[in-house]
């Protein structure tokens, strides 16, 4: 009951910022990000863009990973109408389909050869799909796109930012977009990736897509926990955190529209338990940007304040490091590429 008191009268928490702080009001202490490279998946609305664009009112040059180029670029465009003197070159607009575990590897290599460092990775995107549907690889789609594109991304891109952070001595940062609905359902996850399966996909009437979603928030969470320990021991420069950006009306919920979902929205609004946009993006931007959270690694962030370790944010701590070596299988079994 307190803790909902402090959200919603937005009492400032000891990071000095509040379920109401914005993520322009969380960078002021960040204007020179000019020597900052940054990726920010589901960067064509909502959440995503405003990350982007609060990045880039900072400073920082910003890539757009996208599976629809002509929303990217327009998201590009909405970004530099609003900053004045910003260099419209600053903003690149890149494919990636995160569903796809090819689109994924196409990205990689296309973004290495552009020789850019690689400071920060926001992995922002995310889908809510209310009806069964498989990716091209065979997999669940919301736990492809949630999941599995994002692990595959940052495995792949983990070296470049490693090698960034030691040769400009800037720290990397990771920053994993989750949210609380993870441990809205109890079970083991090997058992959700066995239903999941190539083999033995679920059918309509089986299909749960909050418990769908569920489970690949809990995915990202214990991504975060595997990672966080592996760069620990890799004595890396770069940390990775995961937030969860409160409840918000973004592109995610588009495959439902209607008059009741209008309404709890409108209900949510008025009672201050939604947030906007800016707030949203908010523990994302301060995540990756902020002082504080320098040297901070495998932590849990809500409204801007640390919540305590991913690991123990999570009922399944044990499974992450299963989850991890389950992952590299399921990549390798579908690309024929053995992950190292």
């Amino acid at each position: 009951m307190l803790e909902m008191l402090k959200y919603l009268v937005g009492s400032a928490g000891a990071s000095g910022y509040s379920s109401n702080s914005t993520a322009e009001e969380v960078t002021q202490s960040s204007t020179h990000l000019n020597s900052i490279t940054a990726i920010v998946t589901g960067a064509t609305s909502g959440i995503g863009e405003e990350t982007a664009r609060v990045l880039a009112k900072r400073g920082a040059r910003i890539v757009i990973p996208a599976r629809n180029l002509k929303a990217a670029e327009e998201a590009k465009a909405r970004i530099v109408s609003e900053l004045e003197c910003f260099d419209y070159s600053r903003i690149t607009v890149m494919v990636l389909d995160l569903s796809s575990l090819n689109s994924v590897m196409n990205f990689v290599s296309e973004f290495e050869a552009l020789n850019l460092p690689l400071n920060l990775l926001i992995n922002n995107a995310g889908r809510f799909c209310y009806e069964h549907a498989t990716s091209e690889d065979g997999i669940e789609m919301t736990f492809a796109t949630n999941y599995l594109g994002h692990f595959l991304l940052t495995k792949l891109l983990l070296n470049k930012m490693i090698e960034t952070a030691k040769s400009t001595g800037i720290q990397g940062r990771i920053v994993n977009v989750t949210s609380n609905i993870h441990s809205w359902f109890s079970g083991d996850i090997f058992e959700y990736l066995s239903q999941i399966s190539r083999n033995n996909n679920n059918n309509n009437r089986e299909y749960d897509a909050t418990r769908a979603y569920s489970f690949s928030k809990l995915a990202n969470l214990l991504h975060t926990v595997q990672l966080a320990h592996r760069l620990q021991e890799m004595k890396a420069n770069v940390t990775v955190n995961c937030v969860h950006p409160g409840v918000v009306r973004t592109n995610l919920n588009r495959d439902r529209e209607g008059f009741l979902k209008d309404l709890i929205f409108f209900m949510a609004s008025k009672s201050k338990l939604l947030k906007t946009i800016p707030q949203s993006a908010a523990t994302s931007c301060y995540v990756a940007t902020h002082r504080k959270v320098e040297n901070v690694n495998g932590k849990y962030f809500e409204d801007c304040n640390e919540q305590g370790n991913c690991e123990s944010n999570t009922k399944s701590a044990h499974l992450a490091e299963r989850l991890w070596s389950a992952s590299e299988i399921i990549i390798s079994n579908l690309t024929g590429n053995p992950q190292p």
